[in-house]
């Protein structure tokens, strides 16, 4: 006996059941598109910053996310400017791209801080660079008067003129803690997954020194020379500080197997200097294949956010070690 046809009212239901299935998947694809058209691309959290003061704060965040922060910190250090104007230029580029180095935004802002062209800001190539970006930030910063005794969303409104002034008060708690982390006042904060970007195609120590002067300016590593051998780079020189958050002595790298070792001697008594060295590392670590960063008797090896900074058992001599992927096509 030939089976019944569906009734009207059945297939309706089965015509309802497949377009709320359809909608469903959309909706996740949407969302899915969205995540990475924020993030760069770059997925989900792979750094973490949690509190020098054991009081359990802790915030997560993308690679992306991290190696802008550390950009920022940077610049603002090397240019002599106190923590706290780090902690208000990290919660405006929060509060304006979230960190990312966005193309898009109101009428013609651009990049980390969401800056016109049209108003000065400079040009759109300029602004695309984070490392231009924060320091024509800090630049701005400077002109206001008591910006550290202001509320952080008078400084940061004094400077950007934005129509939503008071959005940046809820990113001052997560600014704190990076601020901390990558000036250097909390040491061993910062942990990142460290998993390698594989569109980089330059490694190796010399793509770690001119990093750092691209962060930190050109005073922080003033080489005289360089040799390679065994497939990394061994310099040889003086450096002289721009500022004292950022004196280091020469840096020097060595050759084991398929790794280099990048060794930025830090001053006695300039452990936060060290510490914002070994945190900008972290940062950096995927960008730069960076694989394990030490210093002061602590130690960090990529492979998971979530572990912590280990004891190395002695506060041996020598500075920051970074360990990296030997040059890439060496």
């Amino acid at each position: 006996m030939p089976e019944q046809s569906p009734t009207p009212k059945k297939r309706r239901r089965g015509r309802l059941f497949r377009f709320s299935a359809a909608f469903v998947v959309l909706l996740a694809v949407a969302g899915y598109l969205v995540v990475q058209y924020v993030t760069g691309g770059r997925g989900g959290p792979g750094c973490k910053v949690v509190s020098g003061k054991d009081d359990g704060q802790e915030f997560e965040f993308t690679q992306e996310q991290t190696m802008n922060a550390a950009t920022i910190a940077a610049v603002g250090t090397g240019r002599g400017m106190p923590e706290r104007a780090v902690t208000i230029a990290l919660a405006t580029a929060l509060q304006e791209s979230q960190l990312v180095n966005i193309t898009h935004g109101d009428r013609d802002s651009l990049g980390l801080f969401q800056q016109r062209p049209s108003q000065g800001w400079g040009t759109e190539k300029q602004i695309m660079d984070p490392t231009y970006a924060a320091g024509v930030f800090y630049e701005h910063l400077a002109k206001v008067d008591d910006y550290q005794k202001l509320p952080l969303t008078v400084a940061a409104q004094r400077v950007q003129r934005s129509g939503y002034p008071e959005a940046y008060a809820k990113h001052e708690p997560d600014a704190t803690l990076l601020s901390a982390a990558l000036t250097g006042q909390s040491a061993a904060t910062l942990t990142c997954q460290g998993l390698p970007d594989t569109t980089v195609t330059t490694t190796g120590p010399d793509a770690v020194r001119a990093a750092l002067v691209r962060d930190f300016g050109r005073e922080v590593l003033k080489e005289t020379g360089a040799e390679v051998t065994g497939g990394a780079t061994t310099s040889k020189g003086t450096s002289k500080s721009k500022t004292k958050t950022t004196a280091t002595p020469a840096p020097s790298a060595s050759a084991t197997g398929g790794s280099s070792t990048v060794t930025l001697p830090v001053r006695s008594g300039s452990t936060k200097t060290g510490w914002q060295l070994a945190h900008w590392a972290v940062a950096n670590s995927s960008a730069l294949h960076i694989d394990r960063v030490s210093y002061n008797g602590r130690e960090w090896a990529a492979g998971s956010a979530n572990d912590p900074w280990h004891s190395t058992g002695t506060k041996a001599a020598g500075g920051v070690r970074i360990q990296t992927e030997a040059p890439t096509g060496q």
